[in-house]
């Protein structure tokens, strides 16, 4: 048998022992991600995702997918994975497939994985989860931009009316889809969602004597996050909007890549204890890696709010640009699908 059919092997044992994946950093960690996130805001996005009750909201739905796990099959077999990835020590997905060698959907991901004798449920699909949920969220931008519009131009009274509900109702939807997307980008700031050693060591060579089984539990369960770390902190180290000009395949890549560096260190300090005793160094790497999460969901949220400029909407399509420059002035019927 192959290395990477061994590693595949084995990580799939190591799954099957699992009777629930781990809750990244908990409730009051998410709530920090996102909450902050939304704080950091440029003003240069819709004044309704930038107020109080807005951050309360987005707060609220970015702990939600983790609410979501013990449903059933098949939900929960299809959508746990979209919380983590599996790298070995060098990188590669489940051994197999470097990390930057991701093909663009997740049909071709899994064959790849496949050919390696891994597949995208049993290495996870983290990066994915991510950037499908920022397409939503920059077509939801797209929709309230163009809804804002007609709400404004349309020539038809009864059309302005029509735009102004749409428009409405399209901020509810936003709120509850950054809410939720940003959970995922939140899982990739925490080290062992991105790491074969995602609930303990596991069953590799550990000459460090690192703990296995469940010896994690206390920290990735949440538990350290509220009991040591202080919102404030987090925000105060976030860092300014990174104009990296890059893509959403770019970031989120950098994104578990910074992470993934941290995995080894982790262990370190569960070793010596740092976690269950609250040592600063502790807090300071949680800390941290709290701020990166808050920082990649508002560049990604940033990034997702200028791209809806040059998106379609309607149906035949209609370009973003043409309404924003007033080339085609919205009706009503331009987003019915009759």
């Amino acid at each position: 048998m192959s290395f990477t059919r061994r590693t595949g092997a084995a990580l799939s044992a190591l799954l099957l022992l699992l009777p629930s994946l781990a809750y990244a950093w908990g409730a009051t960690g998410h709530e920090f991600i996102s909450g902050i996130a939304v704080e950091l805001l440029p003003d240069e996005l819709p004044p309704f995702l930038r107020t109080p009750q807005s951050v309360e909201i987005i707060s609220f739905f970015g702990r939600e997918p983790d609410r979501d796990k013990k449903t059933s099959e098949p939900h929960d077999s299809d959508m746990n994975p979209a919380h983590y990835i599996l790298l070995d020590d060098s990188g590669a997905v489940a051994g197999i497939l470097p990390l930057d060698k991701l093909p663009t959907t997740r049909d071709q991901y899994d064959a790849a994985l496949r050919a390696g004798g891994s597949t995208q449920y049993q290495a996870g699909y983290l990066p994915y989860a991510i950037i499908i949920g920022w397409h939503q969220l920059a077509k939801d931008f797209a929709y309230w931009r163009a809804a804002s519009i007609g709400a404004d131009t349309a020539l038809d009274p009864a059309d302005r009316a029509w735009f102004d509900k749409d428009r409405r109702l399209r901020e509810m939807l936003i709120l509850r889809d950054l809410g939720f997307w940003s959970h995922f980008p939140g899982d990739a700031s925490m080290p062992l969602h991105n790491s074969q050693h995602f609930y303990g060591w596991g069953p590799y060579p550990n000459p460090r004597g690192f703990a296995t089984g469940d010896a994690m539990e206390l920290f990735v369960k949440g538990a350290f996050v509220r009991r040591n770390i202080n919102r404030d902190v987090v925000k105060n180290a976030v860092r300014p909007y990174d104009a990296c000009n890059c893509s959403i395949r770019d970031r989120t890549l950098k994104l578990i890549s910074e992470s993934h560096k941290l995995v080894v260190p982790m262990y370190e300090l569960h070793k010596r204890g740092a976690f269950e005793a609250g040592d600063l160094e502790a807090i300071a790497l949680v800390s941290s890696q709290l701020a990166l999460g808050a920082e990649a969901v508002r560049d990604m949220v940033v990034d997702a709010w200028r791209a809806s400029f040059d998106m379609l909407v309607g149906d035949p399509s209609i370009s973003m640009r043409s309404i924003l420059l007033g080339t085609h002035i919205l009706r009503r019927d331009d987003f019915h699908y009759d």
